[in-house]
């Protein structure tokens, strides 16, 4: 699944800078440096904005086409913020088949919201995971952690309702 940006407004202080400063100037000359920098970025923006990206490629000499292709290839970087409501679609094995594709998109088109994105007030964000360990329960989706699971796509407009509210 590609990572997308979205137009989130980007909220960093200058403590977040001097800090992520201070972790490029500490790896700056250390071979494979970049996935270390990348993930104390993550640690101290919460995800990887393009701003933040563009810092790293200047310090570290390194094209922002380059840094931004290892953000979106690996999926531990997230390129966009949580929303105020992280929802999340288990798409593992046991979910997957048991319609958690289907599930999704319900929740896509309810949200009009692509998967991968946080809307631009920052309510919402979608993102697909790999399995959470509630197998029994499947398909599963979390919100802000609480679990909802035996998901059908008839269920998701009541539960998104309470969100909403």
């Amino acid at each position: 699944m590609k990572k997308k940006l979205t137009t989130v407004a980007f909220h960093g202080t200058k403590e977040q800078e001097e800090k992520l400063r201070a972790v490029i100037a500490d790896q700056k000359d250390v071979k494979g440096n970049m996935m270390p920098i990348l993930q104390q970025a993550q640690e101290i923006y919460g995800y990887l904005p393009i701003e933040v990206m563009h810092i790293i490629a200047l310090e570290t000499n390194t094209s922002l086409e380059e840094i931004f292709g290892i953000a979106s290839f690996y999926s531990q970087f997230k390129l966009n913020p949580s929303g105020q409501y992280a929802i999340s679609v288990c798409l593992g094995t046991a979910c997957y088949v048991k319609g958690s594709g289907a599930v999704m998109d319900k929740i896509s088109e309810e949200l009009n919201l692509p998967v991968g994105s946080t809307s631009s007030d920052g309510k919402y964000s979608l993102e697909a995971t790999r399995c959470i360990g509630a197998c029994g329960l499947a398909p599963v989706m979390t919100i802000n952690g609480d679990v909802y699971g035996r998901m059908t796509p008839d269920q998701v407009p009541g539960i998104l309702a309470k969100y909403k509210a």
